[in-house]
């Protein structure tokens, strides 16, 4: 009898990461790209999570561990937090020992921590991702302990000092970079105006209430030549639609849009808070912004990301306080008087490295982590 031929398995690496877009988001840009260069991979994150991605991370396998929040929680919900984590790190430990990947790639979110702990513990090679213009002060911790630390900005705030870390952007889905190819629409004096307005997560109930009151406050005329795609809070789903009911914009609202790509490629102006994942795929599609930063935001990070679009004259920050249904309408009836101002707007920022940041960070972890161990695929 014939012997089996032993086939060498490619390394494994773990991705980790939270449930929202900001934690997602890059972690799906990476798989893409580490992907086409051959390595395994495996997503660990909570049971809210498990088998709930789409796009590459839900093509690849997953496992969930136990993980809990601590953040603005009761003294009693941190305790049972507290019991599931601990369990959640134990579950990685044991994954750690089974698979033997020869790295841990954190994304942030409190799903994420068991793991990159875990990688910690048995001195496996954690890279954290910090997404934010500010570090957050679970990956402060982490981070002190990392490999090597990957920004998406520079000058991040609450950097660890003596820690290998290298600004690669953030990543941003393949289906982004290659709607952005296709240029962008001009804004011409009869055309209805497209605005996409996203909300986050959290939905940004403030656009709910702000916008359709600005919109009635324009010009009848001004106010037919506008089409809204608004993402919102599923709760708010029925009021937001008769707030609009007497303005003579277009409108189309839903919680959720599967077709991303396809919207931002459509849309003359984006209304959005300053996350940094609706930050850079702002950037990507070099789409002129109106960002309202989530006032409540860890570090006030989100006023930071947004500073940084404005630098590269792409958006315009409003804080919330300002955000007022007068303010806008005037904002929006300027634009469709002096359609030039969005195409100024989009042509200030040139191409520099965004659209590079999924193949750089893949970079970074060949060079600075496997080359280091002498780990090849």
């Amino acid at each position: 009898m014939k012997r089996a031929k032993h086939i060498k398995k490619s390394p494994l690496i773990v991705l980790t990461a939270g449930g929202t877009g900001g934690h997602v988001y890059p972690a799906e840009a990476l798989a893409e790209e580490l992907a086409q260069r051959g390595y395994r991979l495996l997503l660990v994150t909570d049971n809210r999570g498990k088998n709930n991605y789409k796009g590459k991370l839900s093509e690849i396998p997953n496992v969930a561990v136990q993980a809990g929040a601590l953040v603005g929680k009761s003294i009693w919900f941190k305790i049972k937090s507290l019991f599931k984590l601990a369990i959640g790190v134990v579950q990685a430990v044991f994954i750690i020992i089974k698979k033997k990947p020869v790295c841990v790639v954190g994304f942030g979110g409190y799903a994420s921590f068991p793991m990159c702990v875990a990688a910690i513990l048995t001195g496996t090679d954690l890279v954290i991702h910090e997404q934010n213009s500010v570090m957050s002060r679970t990956n402060r911790l982490l981070s002190k302990y990392a490999s090597l630390i990957v920004l998406s900005f520079d000058n991040t705030k609450y950097l660890p000092q003596n820690v290998k870390n290298l600004v690669c952007g953030m990543p941003v889905r393949a289906s982004i970079v290659e709607a952005s190819s296709k240029g962008r629409p001009v804004l011409s004096k009869n055309d209805k105006m497209q605005i996409l307005i996203l909300g986050g997560s959290q939905g940004a109930k403030v656009f709910s209430d702000v916008i359709p009151e600005a919109i009635k406050k324009m010009d009848k005329k001004l106010q037919s030549r506008i089409s809204i795609v608004q993402q919102c809070r599923a709760d708010d789903l029925e009021s937001l639609k008769k707030a609009y009911e007497n303005a003579l914009c277009q409108v189309e609202v839903s919680h959720f849009f599967n077709n991303m790509p396809e919207l931002y490629a459509k849309s003359h102006l984006v209304i959005s808070r300053a996350g940094a994942s609706s930050v850079f795929e702002i950037a990507v599609m070099k789409i002129p912004a109106l960002l309202v930063p989530l006032p409540t935001a860890a570090d006030n990070h989100q006023m930071g990301n947004a500073l940084w679009l404005e630098k590269l004259k792409l958006a315009q920050v409003i804080a919330q306080d300002d955000f007022l249904p007068e303010t806008l309408s005037q904002i929006l009836s300027d634009f469709l008087n002096h359609s030039e101002k969005l195409g100024e707007m989009s042509g200030n920022l040139k191409k520099s490295g965004i659209f590079d940041a999924a193949k750089n960070f893949a970079d970074a972890i060949e060079q600075d982590v496997l080359q280091k161990n002498k780990i090849r695929r």
